[in-house]
């Protein structure tokens, strides 16, 4: 049986809210983050090749990666409607937000974290220095960045209700990490009402709900502040 090795506060949330939408049987394997590092434990490193989340074991195989492990557990069930076929007509907009997901705005996100963690780990008189250094970057290149890929949602999400198209779709599931992600460090707002009603649209599926009833925390995204 496939077992999700699922760390909290972790972009494997995703492949618990996959899972749940499919309906299928799985193990949930829990881990909690250090309190100190708020990394990965070392029994889930011990499984993980990365160390990172999130990662599934079916059998023999251990596979990380998101979008790769969609693509592992979605071949599995191929009557689902979560991937479309090829040749579909919103085919190309799911594979545009399936790959813009990990390849463009998760990226952003990540480095929004990394600059925050920055300036909250150093002593005082070198935050002072850091500070403005922060925020050019966030000015000159994550800031116009992450707006840009929120523009082009907005834009997307105005000829329908999912990423994907018409329904749910994969591409969905894989976007919603980075874009709560978004709505965390203030990138959502009066500008994005598109954005702010499908996260409402996700958060109400029953099966998203399953999903934050058995990971059993408040938040889908670690807060890096």
């Amino acid at each position: 049986m496939l077992t999700l090795h699922h760390l909290e506060y972790s972009q494997s949330f995703r492949i618990l809210w996959l899972l749940e939408e499919l309906g299928v049987e799985y193990e949930l394997k829990k881990y909690d983050r250090d309190p100190q590092t708020r990394l990965a434990p070392d029994a889930y490193k011990s499984i993980s090749p990365l160390g990172t989340a999130p990662v599934i074991t079916d059998g023999d195989l251990v596979l990380a990666e998101t979008s790769a492990i969609v693509d592992y557990i979605l071949d599995q069930y191929p009557e689902s409607t979560l991937r479309p076929d090829s040749g579909a007509s919103n085919r190309s907009r799911h594979l545009f937000w399936f790959h813009a997901s990990q390849g463009s705005l998760m990226p952003l996100m990540l480095m929004e974290a990394i600059l925050n963690i920055a300036l909250t780990r150093v002593p005082g008189i070198i935050r002072m220095v850091l500070k403005p250094v922060v925020q050019k970057i966030r000015e000159g290149f994550t800031k116009p960045r992450t707006e840009a890929v929120l523009r082009l949602a907005e834009e997307h999400l105005s000829t329908a209700d999912f990423f994907s198209g018409e329904q749910l779709g994969a591409a969905d599931i894989v976007m919603s990490y980075p874009l709560e992600g978004a709505r965390v460090r203030g990138y959502l707002g009066e500008a994005t009402p598109r954005c702010n009603a499908w996260l409402e649209r996700i958060h109400a599926r029953p099966a998203f709900q399953q999903a934050k009833a058995k990971d059993g925390r408040k938040s889908m995204v670690l807060p890096l502040s």
